[in-house]
């Protein structure tokens, strides 16, 4: 059974029996992580404000490989999100972005660029609250793009020819662009050279430098359509209308 190190970002917890708790760790050296935290909700509890959700820690944990829960032994604080982790409209916009991480993401599947993309993007939202639509967008197409997902918007998907620079494409039900002379676009949803112009600012800048600039779309109509390929990436809807509960009971 080896002890392991790593740095973590609390995710989520929930409720276990009467003392413990399980926590969901994504870890830059071992992806998502989800262990037990034994007495964690009694008042002298060794971990503290250690499992609060956006808590950077240092986390100490013993695996064993017939088990998929890990015994977490330490969480020393590195940093925290505390002061917008209270605001709502972060709370709802970063519960639903944890939300499809968690569910994209298979166990402990390593993965470092996406913890130093959630990082980032935490960050950005510490540094430009009133951004926050530009940095969900940016998670989104991220989490996509290091998943497999994110649909290839430079060439049509049919006859694989680029696009002109003012080309108007249409979108298919797979949210892929197809050109006009595969396809009737008068049918199809337009997507024009400034969204392209968006997604392919979103893959080269940081996601602060990407919520600084001023964009000529709508970013809230684009994450729509990306949000239907992450719908179809997990096999459900998914949808941030309603905040999501970081904290629940174990069922």
């Amino acid at each position: 059974m080896p002890l392991i190190e790593t740095e973590g970002l609390i995710l989520k917890t929930y409720n276990l029996a009467e003392a413990d708790k399980i926590v969901l760790l994504l870890t830059r050296e071992h992806g998502i992580v989800r262990g037990v935290a034994k007495g964690a909700k009694r008042l002298k509890s060794r971990f503290g404000s250690s499992l609060e959700p956006f808590t950077v820690v240092r986390a100490t944990y013993f695996q064993k490989e017939t088990l998929e829960l890990v015994s977490i032994q330490k969480l020393d604080l590195i940093g925290s999100y505390f002061s917008v982790a209270s605001d709502p409209d972060f709370l709802q916009k970063f519960s639903y972005l944890i939300e499809i991480l968690i569910e994209s993401l298979p166990p402990q599947d390593p993965n470092e660029t996406l913890y130093r993309m959630t990082r980032a993007c935490l960050d950005a939202a510490a540094a430009l609250p009133d951004r926050l639509d530009a940095i969900g967008f940016y998670f989104e197409v991220w989490l996509l793009r290091l998943t497999g997902y994110l649909p290839q918007w430079t060439a049509c998907t049919l006859c694989g020819r680029d696009f002109r620079e003012n080309e108007t494409a249409g979108l298919g039900i797979d949210q892929k662009l197809v050109c006009g002379t595969c396809r009737r676009l008068s049918s199809m949803v337009a997507i024009g050279p400034q969204q392209r112009i968006v997604l392919a600012s979103a893959l080269r800048l940081s996601p602060t430098e990407f919520a600084e600039r001023e964009h000529s779309v709508s970013l809230r109509d684009l994450s729509d359509v990306f949000k239907r390929t992450i719908s179809q990436s997990l096999g459900r809807p998914v949808s941030e209308s309603r905040p999501l509960s970081l904290e629940s009971k174990a069922r």
